[in-house]
């Protein structure tokens, strides 16, 4: 008897989607199987952290492992979707495997007769099938007691069984000459497995899917972004996110338009910036929108364009939420501006039941433009994102007269200096592994800032930092290998500092 899982991974979706688009906008056919597989760009993106949107390594955990691991090769994208576990985090193998990787410890092995099968992880456990067979090679289990000890490892959080495996391993590895240290660390990997461990064929399924869209991100990051849009929701950002990060690779990323728009997202070509093709959101993002009322408005489109916002109105016959909501996103821009566009949308409403035929109204107020920040307010409100700028870039000005530098500028800042920052919350995360550590990811227009708390800061900080979208942080920057993190020391609300505040938006929960 064997088991076999079968995953529906959104990511393989996405990657379908973008193979598709190279298709159709490039004329190339691309597959997993046929990319280049050594390809010295995507490494060095990889490298760089700079995967965002990317399968299994968009992670804070994963991105601050990867200046660290350096992958060259898809084999280190094996190891690096593994070591970022709690098996090898609880048994303490991260470090030790690190280390031995650049050459600041020697490759040891715990007794001869394991050098088979900690060979190709330099001496350390990473894999549920080295466990297994270090249990059988290094501990006389027979296959039998090694197939319970994998069925307890599965269901130790309810049962408590592994435990009896405690002694029964740590002594016999003794009675063989493995020092009581490395087996008791062995043992809380086996442990930490339980929770959630990787098979190496797991991980090498996984690497093959994450390396593959890196590749795309690193060579077509308009595909990528478009793609990743569409097989929303999935991973660890918002849509906000993903359009910034776009925009920071240098692609150009349209608004949602009842004239230009489909349901989903598309590719057009433009002149402007490095790619080839801008994105062109689709008209799904608009908050209330339906597929229903999109069919509707391409039906009435694919007859003849739209000659009027009146003409608009009748022809679609959208309910007036609808109408209401496109006209605050900014869908009905090609008819006038937003907030004309709204008066003259309330008005026709209120006439479309007893006319068939409409005509603009005669007389419009005159009414002021928004102005940046508050158009992009309007697009957090009615999409959660905005193509037309991030929150925090109308305020830059008020932020660096109070001395507040953007991420960018918090990167070239040297290890060990105190640093104040505000940022957009993306992520907050307090993992299992991290002995209540809670992790926070900010974010503004040039990128990401990434926050250690620990728990008297927390404890001391726990209201604004679960209610606030907008926060600021004062602590002590940490930078090695390329990994840079701030170290909080206190947190304070931005908005009473600057007299502004954010765009509308929130930062994802606690996972």
């Amino acid at each position: 008897m064997f088991k076999v899982d079968l995953l529906g991974l959104g990511a393989l979706h996405q990657l379908h989607l973008g193979f598709d688009l190279l298709k159709t906008h490039y004329g190339e056919s691309h597959s997993m199987a046929t990319i280049a597989q050594k390809d010295t760009a995507t490494f060095d993106m990889i490298c760089r952290s700079d995967t965002v949107g990317v399968f299994q390594i968009e992670s804070r955990a994963q991105m601050a492992m990867l200046p660290r691991l350096k992958p060259r090769r898809y084999y280190d994208l094996v190891i690096e979707i593994s070591i970022v576990r709690p098996g090898p985090i609880t048994g303490g193998m991260v470090h030790p495997y690190l280390r031995r990787r650049e050459g600041l410890e020697p490759v040891v092995y715990p007794h001869p007769s394991l050098k088979p099968v900690l060979e190709k992880t330099l001496g350390v456990p990473l894999f549920q099938e080295q466990v297994i067979r270090l249990a059988m090679v290094a501990a006389d289990y027979s296959p039998g007691e090694a197939d319970q000890l994998r069925r307890d490892m599965a269901a130790w959080r309810r049962s408590g069984r592994i435990e009896r495996h405690r002694e029964r391993l740590i002594q016999r590895m003794m009675a063989k000459g493995i020092a009581r240290e490395f087996a008791e660390r062995v043992f809380e990997q086996i442990r930490g497995f339980g929770e959630y461990g990787f098979p190496e064929s797991h991980a090498a399924s996984f690497a093959l899917i994450a390396y593959a869209a890196a590749w795309m991100k690193c060579h077509y990051p308009e595909v990528f972004a478009c793609a990743l849009l569409n097989a929303q929701p999935m991973g660890f950002y918002s849509s906000a996110s993903i359009v910034n990060d776009a925009k920071r690779h240098g692609v150009n990323v349209y608004p949602a338009d009842v004239m230009q728009s489909i349901w989903d997202c598309t590719l057009e070509p433009t002149r402007q910036g490095p790619c080839r093709h801008g994105v062109r959101m689709g008209l799904r993002y608009i908050k209330g929108m339906g597929e229903g009322e999109w069919r509707r408005i391409d039906q009435a489109r694919t007859n003849r364009r739209f000659t009027s916002l009146a003409d608009f109105v009748v022809r679609t016959a959208l309910n007036d939420g609808v109408l209401t909501r496109l006209a605050e996103a900014g869908a009905l821009d090609g008819f006038g501006s937003r907030r004309s566009v709204l008066w003259q949308v309330k008005g026709l409403i209120g006439k479309r039941p007893s006319r068939p035929e409409l005509e603009p109204l005669e007389m419009l107020p005159a009414f002021a433009e928004l102005d940046a920040f508050e158009t992009i307010d309007w697009d957090y409100r009615t999409m959660d994102h905005s193509v037309r700028g991030n929150p925090l870039s109308t305020l830059r000005d008020k932020l660096r007269a109070n001395k507040l530098p953007d991420a960018r500028g918090v990167g070239r800042m040297p290890n060990g200096q105190p640093v104040r920052y505000a940022g957009m919350v993306i992520c907050r995360q307090r993992p299992g592994t991290a002995s209540g550590v809670v992790f926070l990811t900010l974010e503004d227009e040039t990128g990401f800032v990434n926050v250690v708390v620990w728990n008297r800061v927390f404890e001391q900080n726990s209201l604004i930092i679960k209610s606030s979208n907008f926060l600021g942080v004062s602590g002590i920057l940490q930078k090695e290998d390329r990994v840079v993190h701030v170290i909080a020391e206190q947190f304070w609300d931005p908005q009473a500092l600057i007299g502004a505040r954010p765009a509308s938006g929130g930062s994802r929960d606690f996972h």
